[in-house]
């Protein structure tokens, strides 16, 4: 239980949680002694054993980057309050160097009195105003070689992300020495160099397995300092730095003369625009752009490589812009550019690489072939980009080689399912039916459909009972013709999540989703907005939308979805401007503007929200948690009979939609009785908004209404989600 404001342990009184560190919660408090600020940290259970070693432990380190131990109480610790922010993911190569020099200087002094840290990772350095570094929570030091049953036993209360830090010899419970604190220090500085950790896993077992089995992916940063980061982070204890001082001299080495600056067309990464219809009618621009995606598909399989996702690639079509400027903004160092003209069965593709940092061209080449090669075609385009890349293109898995007319078909349903309009997703679903009865064999059009019928659930089109089960049954059809497809395995986590609140399922299914490579944007978006979102994990859910959008910056549901996990972390401000961000690429997407009125409610600003609910309902009519919001917003400004004309537009749409609607009328007028009866509603006849709900800011108070409980079990939701 937290603390609240105002709570006294002896001389100190409780100001604000800081969050949890090592073994317990930290508060900031004032010692009303000497009127100076502290950070208290109370152990979760009585003063253990192992809190009372960590009060030796710290008490034993005396060091100007080394957090300070003031006072020990009979059950918390008093230590030094630092005034500043944690590590950050990302600095200049000099910047990283300085702040890595002291880390090392405070590890090298734990080190010498025979302390090693074992829990070195960014959230426990700290960087002042000043710019001097802090190294934080010796809760879990050692004195040098503990026993097994010691580290096994911490490794059972350690969180994922601790993983991603650990040592192998650590991880495996085995004795360990300084040693592990250079691999955590190796960790923590890969991070600060690259912007992302040297081993990425969705969960603590995949983060484990690379940690122990694979070696980190490719720095693209200054080779000395690749030379340090990677011999830290050796497997085999006995073949890193002896010393955190030989590593702290290393490091000072490379500041013999400047670090140049490293440069982002360093590291690789490709647009595939979409390819040209030169065909004379101009009626084939569906099998251009599906050719151009299937290239896409392939590139994402070089490691090293990014590859920019359809939707933000495709988003130039027809405007004739430089390449270098399309390149600008996607932030890529090269582009693929091509057409496609087909006459009867021959098709005859033209493909150019091009260097996006003064326009000069790479590669190109001509295929004049049978439209029955187009897959060869494929595949000999994304090999010689590879070679002129000088990178390596993986083998996709062994797949199965649909027919032609399938895959027309397939094309075609893509096509106008990107359009995502009611009448084009009912396009996309004839086609996409018509591609797997052409080959049964043939998987990605039951993925593909399984994905619009969530769609339908999820904007309310079709009930939700109906539409999971189509959903599931395409899944599952997916799978079995091709065990490697991600989005089919991320559409059964939705379904088990949001659909059957089994989220342990759902874990399971997103597990083995996340696990395939490469991943989806939209199987990390089903993972971000209906699996870690709903159980409260904000932070993660913000992160997820972010790598979505590393490949995909100009997708606009994506962008969307990110303004929603930031409004649900209550971080409003930069929630109203990544949907700024996503309005100046397209002003006419219902959801930009449907979340921009939850944000705004959040901030108190009513005639923003209803400017944005005025937009929204005008784009989506059918949408009834759009008309449910405006109706309660002209309620609130005293125009009643709009709203009730609202209203009974609200009761006209299908049944199915109205508690969803009712809930956002009643939350929006702040009505909790009459908001947990639609509630219910809406979760029971599990309506995909039910999870959502409680992450709407302006729905806390409902939090507080005897049956938010009862209702949170249902749904299998934890009460302070």
């Amino acid at each position: 239980m937290l603390l609240s404001p105002g709570t006294r342990l002896g001389p100190y009184e409780i100001l604000t949680p800081l969050g949890g560190g090592g073994m317990g919660q930290v508060y900031k408090a004032t010692d009303t002694r000497l009127d100076r600020p502290v950070a208290i940290k109370v152990p979760e259970d009585r003063f253990s054993s192992r809190f009372e070693y960590e009060a030796r432990a710290i008490a034993a380190l005396s060091h100007a980057h080394i957090c300070t131990l003031y006072d020990v109480g009979p059950d918390y610790l008093v230590m030094e309050f630092i005034d500043g922010r944690r590590l950050q993911a990302k600095y200049p190569p000099d910047e990283a160097v300085r702040l890595a020099v002291q880390i090392t200087e405070a590890l090298e002094e734990a080190h010498r009195k025979n302390i090693i840290h074992l829990d070195l990772k960014p959230a426990n350095i700290m960087v002042t105003a000043s710019g001097s570094v802090k190294v934080l929570d010796f809760g879990l030091a050692r004195l040098m070689r503990p026993a097994c049953s010691e580290i096994t036993q911490t490794l059972e209360r350690v969180a994922a992300g601790t993983i991603g830090y650990m040592s192998p010899e650590q991880a495996r419970g085995e004795p360990v020495d300084g040693s592990s604190d250079i691999f955590s220090f190796g960790a923590v500085l890969y991070e600060m160099l690259t912007g992302r950790r040297p081993f990425e896993g969705e969960t603590a077992p995949m983060v484990l397995s690379a940690l122990l089995t694979k070696p980190p992916a490719q720095m693209y940063t200054e080779p000395a300092l690749e030379r340090i980061v990677l011999r830290c982070l050796e497997k085999d204890p006995a073949l890193r730095f002896s010393s955190m001082r030989e590593v702290r001299l290393a490091l000072l080495g490379t500041c013999d003369a400047p670090l140049p600056a490293f440069r982002a067309e360093d590291r690789p990464s490709i647009a595939v625009l979409a390819f040209a219809d030169m065909t004379p009618a101009r009626d084939n621009e569906y099998f251009s752009d599906g050719l151009a995606e299937e290239i896409i598909n392939t590139l994402a399989h070089i490691d090293g490589l990014k590859v920019i996702a359809r939707t933000s690639a495709f988003a130039f079509k027809g405007r004739n812009e430089d390449v270098r400027q399309i390149a600008a903004v996607l932030g890529v160092t090269h582009v693929l550019e091509g057409g496609v003209r087909r006459a009867g069965s021959r098709i005859r593709v033209t493909a150019q690489l091009i260097l996006s940092r003064d326009g000069s061209h790479v590669w190109g080449d001509r295929y004049d072939r049978e439209v029955a090669d187009v897959f060869t075609v494929q595949d000999e385009i994304a090999g010689a980009i590879a070679g002129a890349l000088k990178l390596k293109l993986t083998p996709a898995t062994a797949h199965h080689t649909p027919s032609i007319a399938a895959y027309e078909a397939y094309m075609l349903g893509t096509y106008h399912g990107v359009r995502t309009t009611p009448e084009s997703m009912m396009r996309a679903h004839e086609m996409l039916r018509k591609a797997a009865e052409l080959d049964p064999a043939y998987a990605p059009p039951h993925s593909a459909q399984g994905l619009l019928h969530f769609i339908a659930a999820a904007w309310g089109l079709r009930p939700a009972g109906e539409a999971m089960g189509l959903v599931r049954a395409a899944a599952e059809r997916a799978l079995d013709l091709d065990p490697h497809l991600s989005e089919a395995h991320g559409l059964l986590g939705v379904a088990a999540g949001m659909y059957d609140y089994k989220w342990a399922e759902a874990r399971r299914h997103f597990e083995l989703a996340l696990a395939s490579h490469p991943v989806s944007g939209f199987t990390r978006a089903f993972y971000s907005q209906y699996h870690l979102l709903p159980l409260g994990r904000h932070r993660e859910a913000i992160e997820q939308m972010e790598r979505v959008l590393e490949s995909d910056p100009l997708h606009i549901l994506f962008l969307s979805l990110l303004g929603f996990s930031l409004h649900a972390a209550g971080e409003t401000k930069r929630c109203r401007a990544e949907l700024n961000k996503a309005l100046e690429i397209e002003g006419n997407h219902w959801t930009i503007h449907m979340i921009s009125t939850w944000n705004e409610l959040a901030e108190g600003n009513l005639e923003q929200a209803r400017a944005c609910a005025e937009k929204a309902w005008s784009l989506a009519p059918w949408a009834s948690q759009v008309v449910g919001a405006l109706a309660a917003l002209v309620s609130l400004q005293r125009e009643q009979k709009r709203s009730e004309e609202l209203i009974d537009q609200l009761r006209a749409l299908p049944a199915h939609r109205l508690p969803a609607g009712m809930t956002m009328y009643h939350m929006i007028r702040s009505d909790a009785s009459s908001a947990m009866v639609w509630f219910e509603k809406a979760a029971e006849q599990r309506d995909m908004w039910a999870v959502r709900f409680p992450h709407i800011r302006f729905s806390q108070f409902l939090r507080s209404h005897p049956r938010w409980p009862a209702l949170m079990s249902r749904m299998n939701l934890p009460e302070t989600t």
